[in-house]
């Protein structure tokens, strides 16, 4: 890789992490949240995008990603022209759902990605739960059966706290999380939230200002994840990093936990840390500046 062309991290805010922030009572307005955003030092947040959200985005110098979710082709081309009106530059995808059978989300997966192409918005299937990718098994049958028909790899988003609570698994968790390197080596969006085999979300902190043991457990996962993506040429592309941590609302979070926005915050500095970490072992100075938003 060159060293004037390595590639980018761009960090980026998922608005749930402030969903009822400061409290259900006061949750802040968008543009306040945005402000917050942009104060944290984010490159950028993720929801799903409509007009107004990509005109504030613009204002506070933040770029977009968008969100899609759905089992209904005809849909897809509104849905995706609907995040582009919101300055999407990707779309995260959360395709079909668990019963979809395999042949069905392919034929789903080929769908979107090509008309995501066709609009000019690359758009990434997500890992995830009640999804067609629910289990690893299903979702590598899906990425085997698009590259078969395609000739190209899935762009996919990385959530591995699915999969880890699917297979119920202990740390260090990495040999049964990283199967196919190739795959995570082509995406571009990866959701960094902490988990263990038991919940796929742990907090960052304990509440007392340390890092919880829970997550301290599963930080190899996060380096190794970095590691494996720069372990190719990936000059002047960008990683687009998102430290997902749900809100109460939801279920992902428990009203006795640290607050998600305030450990999201942190998770995002552990995660920059870690990509200079990484960079520097191949090389590769850190290359600045947030993508241009539309």
């Amino acid at each position: 890789m060159k060293l004037d062309s390595p590639p980018r991290l761009l960090l980026i805010a998922n608005l749930w992490s402030l969903w009822d922030y400061p409290s259900a009572k006061r949750e802040w307005s968008l543009e306040k949240k945005l402000a917050a955003v942009k104060e944290a030092g984010f490159d950028g947040f993720s929801a799903a995008l409509n007009r107004n959200q990509g005109r504030l985005a613009r204002k506070h110098g933040l770029c977009t990603i968008g969100y899609i979710s759905s089992s209904t082709p005809s849909e897809f081309r509104g849905l995706i022209q609907r995040n582009q009106e919101g300055g999407a530059l990707r779309i995260n995808v959360q395709l079909g759902d668990h019963d979809t059978p395999v042949e069905k989300a392919i034929r789903l997966a080929i769908r979107i990605v090509e008309d995501g192409d066709a609009l000019g918005v690359p758009c990434d299937v997500e890992i995830h739960r009640d999804t067609c990718t629910e289990t690893p098994e299903k979702a590598y049958a899906i990425a085997a059966g698009f590259r078969k028909a395609t000739g190209r790899l899935l762009p996919m988003t990385w959530d591995l706290s699915h999969i880890a609570v699917v297979k119920h698994l202990a740390p260090p968790y990495l040999k049964r999380l990283i199967v196919d390197p190739r795959l995570i080596q082509n995406s571009r969006q990866f959701h960094f939230r902490p988990f263990n085999g038991h919940h796929c979300q742990v907090p960052v902190t304990d509440g007392a200002g340390r890092l919880s043991t829970e997550f301290r457990q599963w930080l190899p996962v996060l380096d190794r994840m970095i590691e494996t993506w720069l372990a190719v040429d990936q000059r002047d592309e960008d990683f687009f990093a998102c430290p997902e941590m749900g809100p109460v609302r939801g279920g992902y979070n428990l009203a006795q936990l640290p607050n998600s926005w305030e450990d999201a915050k942190i998770l995002a500095g552990i995660i920059a840390a870690a990509w200079k970490r990484a960079l520097a072992r191949i090389g590769c100075p850190p290359r600045n500046g947030r993508p241009n938003s539309p």
